[in-house]
């Protein structure tokens, strides 16, 4: 059960993640959180720094698909700009939300990748289909107080996976 919740890779944030390495391992397909992965929960739409990342994105041929457990005006609100599939109300960490995703990208579990602020959620998800995961350090520390709750575990694990040597805590934030 706890290798379900270990992240194959562990960044600092988005734009730390090797996307040649990806494209070497298979990947064609980003399943992305939105919410303290790609913008703070607070934010409504994508910055510039944001929007080249997706640019960059597309020029090495990555199919995208946005997955959220936000509502759909925030989903479409954020989406606007950069024109990508997206699921709300995903209600990860079930499985039907990451195969919508997938189908939406025409990407099958082997060449598809999971980006997110959470193992409970983006982590499990993706793993439970055998998705390959990237696990980044939250935008912002401001938070649901559940998601404070659950960050606390979260912590604790990510510190016992680093200190066994399963996992290696990125340097730049």
């Amino acid at each position: 059960m706890l290798e379900l919740l270990q992240p194959d890779e562990y960044v600092a944030s988005v734009f730390h993640i090797n996307l040649d390495g990806l494209k070497k391992r298979g990947i064609e397909g980003l399943i992305i959180d939105i919410d303290n992965t790609l913008v703070s929960w607070k934010t409504k739409t994508a910055d510039q720094r944001m929007l080249k990342w997706f640019e960059l994105l597309e020029k090495k041929d990555f199919r995208v698909c946005l997955l959220s457990n936000n509502t759909k005006d925030r989903v479409v609100k954020f989406t606007q700009a950069i024109r990508i599939p997206a699921v709300y109300r995903a209600a990860k960490p079930r499985k039907r939300a990451f195969l919508k995703a997938m189908a939406a990208m025409d990407k099958p579990p082997s060449a598809t990748a999971v980006i997110g602020d959470q193992i409970f959620t983006d982590i499990f998800g993706g793993r439970r289909l055998g998705l390959y995961t990237v696990l980044v350090i939250p935008i912002n520390d401001r938070e649901f107080i559940t998601t404070r709750f659950v960050r606390k575990i979260e912590r604790r694990m990510l510190n016992d996976m680093i200190q066994k040597g399963k996992l290696v805590k990125p340097c730049n934030k």
